[in-house]
């Protein structure tokens, strides 16, 4: 990240119309449209009716695990994505084809170590925490230190377990591009509008 510029926010797991307009009035970048199975998942339908609401310079990410380019490219067209983002075991040189850029999501941690990030096509990395049989969402953090001295080809983007107490730490150590968090900013299993406008308030607010 570039000194003295703020991070970016993802808010994911956008559901309605009333927390994605409130999350972008609160300076989230961008919100994340989850259409693998979840209990955040939306269909196209309901992101594309979000997505008409939004103000034009918040980015809309559609969240993809192990889906075909064919299908993600009509999604993404369907709904007006300006990004996306798979999740899943899709190969290094997975491409759907489109004019947007594509976000690779790698799991870390837990014993698990980085890929060979060159081999991926992608615009932006985002790194969650590794947990056998799930694709993200885990609400657990990795250890940071394995980004410290990483050669990102692209955007480095951060997620896993991110929440109003360690987000200020997370940006000074990694220093990414952006950060994303879901579960971290919920109540019960809801966004939390306070909890949204606190994370980032803190993410923005390092220096």
């Amino acid at each position: 990240m570039t000194t003295g510029t703020p991070v970016r926010v993802k808010i994911c797991g956008i559901s309605d119309p009333e927390t994605a307009l409130a999350a972008a009035e609160a300076g989230a970048d961008a919100l994340g449209f989850v259409f693998a199975p979840s209990r955040r998942q939306v269909t196209p339908e309901q992101a594309r009716a979000i997505i008409k609401t939004l103000p034009p310079f918040v980015a809309r990410v559609g969240v993809f695990v192990n889906e075909t380019p064919t299908r993600v490219t009509e999604v993404a067209l369907h709904c007006g994505l300006t990004a996306v983002q798979v999740c899943g075991d899709e190969s290094p040189d997975y491409d759907v084809g489109l004019n947007i850029p594509l976000i690779r999501a790698l799991r870390v941690g837990n014993g698990r170590t980085l890929p060979e990030l060159k081999e991926y096509k992608a615009r932006a990395f985002l790194f969650d925490t590794y947990r056998e049989g799930s694709y993200g969402g885990t609400g657990t953090a990795f250890d940071w230190a394995l980004l410290a001295k990483i050669n990102c080809p692209g955007l480095l983007i951060l997620a896993g377990g991110l929440d109003a107490a360690n987000v200020r730490e997370a940006v000074r150590l990694v220093r990414p591009y952006a950060v994303d968090v879901s579960g971290g900013v919920e109540t019960d299993g809801c966004k939390d509008m306070q909890k949204i406008r606190e994370f980032i308030n803190l993410a923005k607010g390092v220096n």
